[in-house]
C-alpha cells in the first residue's frame, strides 16, 4: 500500500504581494504548491519567546509556532525574502538550520543586489543559496526544481515491501512493553544495517520512543521536540511499511503532542499515559 502524496509544498517567507505571486504561478506550474508566512504575526497570536537556552527547535512564541507548521508541513524548500522587515529571518534562518526538525530543509534567501553585506551575513547565519534578487526572478523555475529537497515516495514504497529486520522486530517489542530505552537501542542498531529508504521507519520508530521516555522522566520541552522530530522520518512512509501501520502510528503522535501543548509543562503529569500506544504490525 501506498500514499498518494499531495503536491510538494513550498513556504515563502515573502510580504510582496506582486513578487509572491510570480513565485506561486511558477512553483505551481512546475508542480509545487505554495504556503506563505508573510510576517511572524502570520503565525497566529502566540506568547512573547522566551530567550532559548539551546540552539534547536523553540517552542514558545512566533517561533514555537513556525516550528510546529513547518513538521506539520514537512515542505520542500523554504524561500526566504531579505527585505522583508515583518520577518525575524537573522534569527530563524540559524534556528532552522540547528534543529534536527528542520535542518533538512533547503533555505534559499534573496536580497537585493546593492546590500551584499545582508546577502553575506544569511549565507553566514546558514541559508543554503543566497542569491540577488534580479538573478533570482531570472532563474527562479531552475532554482525551485535545483534547490527543493523531494521525498523519494517510489523508493520507500519499494523498500516498505521489504520485511522488518529481525532487530526492528525487538525493538517494536520492547517499545511496546513500554521498554523504550532498550527499544531504541535495537532500532538504531536496525536502522544502522540499512540503507534503504526503508530505514525511515526505523529512525521514526525510534523516535517516537524517545520522546514517550522524555515523557516517563517527566522532560515536557524534550517530548514536545521529538513530537517534532520525528515527522520528517514518517512522513514520507506509505500508511503500512514492512508490516507496520505507519498512518496510526503518526495519528498516535500527534495525539500525545497535541495532549502535551493542551496540559503544558506543569500539568506533565496528567497526561494520559494511554496515548503511549503500542507499535502496531502484522
Amino acid at each position: 500500500m501506498s500514499n498518494s502524496p499531495e503536491a510538494p509544498i513550498i513556504v515563502g517567507f515573502v510580504s510582496d504581494l506582486m513578487f509572491s505571486s510570480r513565485i506561486e504561478n511558477v512553483a505551481r506550474h512546475l508542480g509545487f504548491q505554495m504556503a506563505w508566512v508573510g510576517s511572524a504575526s502570520a503565525l497566529g497570536d502566540s506568547p512573547a519567546e522566551a530567550p532559548r537556552e539551546t540552539p534547536g527547535e523553540s517552542l514558545l512564541g512566533a517561533s514555537g509556532a513556525l516550528f510546529t507548521r513547518l513538521s506539520q508541513w514537512q515542505p520542500a524548500l523554504l524561500i526566504f525574502d531579505l527585505g522583508n522587515g515583518q520577518v525575524p529571518w537573522q534569527r530563524w534562518i540559524p534556528a532552522l538550520k540547528a534543529s534536527p526538525a528542520t535542518r533538512r530543509i533547503p533555505i534559499l534567501a534573496y536580497g537585493p543586489h546593492v546590500d551584499q553585506e545582508t546577502l553575506e551575513r544569511a549565507e553566514g547565519l546558514g541559508a543554503d543559496v543566497v542569491l540577488r534578487r534580479s538573478r533570482f526572478a531570472a532563474a527562479m523555475p531552475e532554482m525551485l526544481k535545483t534547490h527543493a529537497l523531494l521525498p523519494d515516495y517510489q523508493g520507500a514504497a519499494d523498500a516498505c515491501q521489504q520485511p522488518l529486520s529481525p532487530l526492528a522486530l525487538k525493538g517494536i517489542a520492547l517499545h511496546n512493553q513500554g521498554e523504550y530505552f532498550q527499544a531504541h537501542e535495537e532500532l538504531e542498531a536496525a536502522w544502522n544495517a540499512d540503507q534503504s529508504e526503508g530505514r525511515k521507519l526505523y529512525q521514526g520508530m525510534l523516535q517516537v520512543g524517545i520522546a514517550y521516555l522524555q515523557i516517563q522522566r517527566g522532560n515536557y520541552r524534550g517530548a514536545l521536540k521529538m513530537c517534532l522530530r520525528v515527522r520528517q522520518w514518517l512522513a514520507p512512509l506509505p500508511d503500512v511499511c514492512r508490516g507496520v501501520d505507519v498512518a496510526r502510528l503518526r495519528q498516535d503522535v500527534n495525539a500525545v503532542h497535541e495532549a502535551l501543548l493542551a496540559l503544558g509543562p506543569d500539568q506533565l503529569g496528567e497526561l494520559d499515559r494511554s496515548l503511549l500506544a503500542p507499535i502496531r504490525f502484522n
